[in-house]
C-alpha cells in the first residue's frame, strides 16, 4: 500500500459509546481517516448519498433501518464500498447470511482493535477478510446439503484457469502475485475475477470464495 494512500472509513452504529470506542481504537492508525459516523440506518443512507467512504463499519441492529436491509440497499447503490459488519451477534447463520448478501468481512464487537484495522486493510487490498467465525459459518453450511442445494442447485462450471485463480484468491494472494503465478496481466486477472463473480451472482470476492468453499472447489 502506498504510504500516502488514505482509507476513508465511516461508522454506522446506534450506540455512541461504541462509536467513540472504535474511533479511539483506530485513531492515529496509518492510512485511516474517519469520514463520518451515523446513529441509525436512515442517517447512514443520507450521509452515504453525500460522501461515500471506502470502508463502512456497519452494525446489524439499528433503529429506522437495520443493517441487514441497509446492506442490501448499499450493495444495490454503492457496489464499490467495502462493508465490514461489526455485530454483537456471532450466530453462524447470521454470519453466513451477511456474507452471502455482500459483506466483505464479519467481526464481533469484542474483536481486538488490531484485527479491525487488519480487516480494513485487507478489505481495501483484497476485497475481503476471512476469520475463524466466517470460516466456521461456511463449513456449517457445507454440512447441510439441503441448504447448499437450495442456494446453489446448479453449480457453475469454471475453466481450469478460473479455478486456479479462485484458489489463489482464497489463499490471500494479491492481484499482482496471481498475475505472476498464472502469467497473465493484472488487468486480465481483474477481468476474470469480475466474470467469475457475475457467473455465480456474487457481489464481492468474499462471496465468490464462499461459493467456492460451499461447492468444494477449493479442495
Amino acid at each position: 500500500m502506498s504510504t500516502d494512500l488514505q482509507i476513508k472509513f465511516a461508522i454506522a452504529d446506534d450506540h455512541k459509546i461504541f462509536r467513540d470506542g472504535i474511533k479511539m481504537a483506530l485513531n492515529g492508525r496509518p492510512h485511516l481517516k474517519l469520514m463520518w459516523e451515523a446513529e441509525d440506518g436512515r442517517d447512514m443512507m443520507h450521509k452515504l448519498a453525500i460522501k461515500k467512504p471506502d470502508v463502512l463499519l456497519l452494525d446489524i441492529r439499528m433503529p429506522e433501518l437495520d443493517g441487514v436491509n441497509a446492506l442490501q440497499m448499499i450493495r444495490t447503490e454503492y457496489e464499490e464500498i467495502r462493508i465490514i459488519v461489526l455485530s454483537m451477534y456471532d450466530d453462524q447463520q447470521m454470519v453466513s447470511k451477511m456474507m452471502e448478501m455482500g459483506a466483505n468481512a464479519y467481526l464481533t464487537k469484542t474483536t481486538d482493535p488490531n484485527e479491525i484495522y487488519e480487516a480494513i486493510l485487507s478489505c481495501m487490498n483484497e476485497d475481503f477478510y476471512f476469520n475463524d467465525l466466517v470460516n466456521q459459518a461456511v463449513l456449517l453450511k457445507l454440512n447441510h446439503k439441503k441448504t447448499v442445494r437450495k442456494f446453489y442447485p446448479n453449480p457453475v462450471k469454471f475453466s481450469e484457469k478460473e479455478l486456479e485463480i479462485l484458489k489463489l484468491l482464497a489463499a490471500d494472494k494479491t492481484t499482482e502475485e496471481i498475475s505472476k503465478e498464472v502469467f497473465l496481466s493484472p488487468r486480465t486477472i481483474e477481468t476474470i475475477r469480475q466474470n467469475m463473480k457475475s457467473k455465480v451472482g456474487a457481489k464481492t470476492i468474499a462471496g465468490l470464495i464462499v461459493y467456492g468453499m460451499r461447492n468444494k472447489l477449493l479442495e
